[in-house]
């Protein structure tokens, strides 16, 4: 899913939120408790070695720093990051408590939820069977997907993957993400174990009126990428997560990776995630992400999440003539440029380190970013799970300055 949770706090911020992947933590727009306390881990690894690296740029103690900083402001439970350059980690850190109320720290290798940077995973399945020739972009939905979008004659793949369908986004509708205290306290006890039909989804979100003509605009629209996860079980006989599964998690290992269609679990070790309620903070960490889908299920590590990047830029899962496509960007009006899956990020708020590739993510509380060169050598993931302040979007662009921009002229 984009940056939209089911929290109220979250949705004034969603629209930008969703899309930007830098400057765009806009989860939260109240003020929340203080968080607890903040013990934090660094880790400076250097390159078949094991005395610490000096890393160029901004050193590790600043980006540890930077890392307090965000949790102490009120503004997120914990984060991690991770820099990695030739495939290689050259820094890695976290802060904050795991669980609320404990002094454990959080493990910086741990998963957690990665929101939509799954619809990269899911463009990248898409692209391998264009490479196929098996899916065409510039073909109408309408010849794989008969009668499931209304426009499906005018619809083609690639304004699926780059947001140029004009479908009505579902996540806007306040069934599945509440708008208000009832509907988020509704969410909490039972919507959250709720398991959705991406059909379904799609059905109700093409009932209502599109945002434009397809190709006559830009919008962000979860919708895009439930009708592109059907897509792939039309045109393989399996669902988009097994398709994920066969083609980029297991060929590149990667062993914290899972995109889960139902089960509200998140396997191996990981840090809580909290929704706030007028009643105080619950602990929304398990959820059914069938809500999410093929748009903003998944599961992964700030490492696996680093490799994936360095596979996909380096072009070992698609073939040069489809990454081509995949780069290939319309703009936004928000300050990036969108490929297919992809996010471009040249400049911005400041930020003079780019152009970098990558996406952002974020559900329920949690967000990530994804971002690195062009080249695959060099990528920079964080994770934070945001909880409570109004310039959120400021102190977590700072943190991801502080990855991104090493060594590049960027500073913390």
């Amino acid at each position: 899913m984009n940056d939209r949770s089911p929290n109220p706090m979250s949705r004034r911020a969603a629209t930008r939120a969703g899309v930007l992947m830098l400057a765009t933590a806009g989860l939260v727009g109240t003020l929340a408790p203080q968080a607890p306390a903040a013990p934090a881990t660094t880790t400076a690894v250097a390159p078949g070695a094991g005395a610490p690296a000096r890393v160029t740029g901004v050193d590790p103690a600043e980006r540890l720093r930077v890392l307090r900083t965000v949790v102490d402001s009120g503004a997120a439970t914990w984060d991690m990051a991770r820099i990695v350059e030739g495939g290689r980690t050259v820094w890695k850190g976290a802060a904050g408590t795991a669980v609320r109320g404990t002094g454990r720290q959080v493990d910086p290798d741990g998963r957690f939820r990665i929101g939509s940077i799954t619809k990269t995973f899911t463009a990248t399945v898409v692209l391998q069977l264009v490479g196929e020739g098996r899916i065409t972009l510039d073909e109408p939905v309408e010849t794989y997907l008969p009668g499931v979008l209304p426009d499906g004659d005018r619809i083609t793949v690639r304004q699926l993957l780059n947001h140029t369908s004009g479908l009505y986004d579902y996540t806007d509708d306040p069934r599945y993400v509440p708008v208000d205290d009832a509907g988020l306290a509704r969410w909490v006890r039972t919507d959250r174990w709720r398991t959705y039909s991406a059909a379904t989804m799609v059905a109700e979100a093409s009932e209502r009126a599109p945002h434009f003509p397809p190709g006559q605009g830009w919008r962000y629209s979860n919708t895009n990428y439930l009708v592109a996860g059907m897509l792939v079980q039309r045109v393989t006989g399996r669902t988009w997560n097994q398709e994920v599964e066969r083609r980029i998690v297991r060929p590149l290992r990667l062993r914290d990776t899972s995109m889960p269609s139902a089960s509200p679990l998140i396997r191996g070790p990981h840090a809580r995630n909290y929704t706030r309620l007028p009643s105080g903070p619950v602990d929304t960490t398990e959820l059914n992400p069938s809500v999410a889908g093929a748009g903003g299920a998944g599961v992964s590590s700030t490492a696996d999440l680093a490799r994936f990047h360095s596979a996909l830029f380096r072009g070992t899962l698609l073939r040069p003539v489809e990454l081509t496509e995949m780069k290939r960007t319309v703009p936004t009006g928000l300050g990036v440029r969108y490929g297919l899956g992809i996010q471009r990020l040249d400049s911005l708020d400041g930020l003079g380190c780019g152009p970098l590739w990558g996406h952002a993510g974020g559900i329920h509380g949690s967000a990530a970013y994804l971002f690195g060169d062009t080249d695959g050598h060099r990528q920079g993931v964080t994770a934070v799970s945001l909880y409570g302040r109004a310039d959120t979007n400021a102190i977590v662009t700072r943190l991801n300055e502080a990855v991104a921009c090493t060594g590049k002229g960027g500073a913390a």
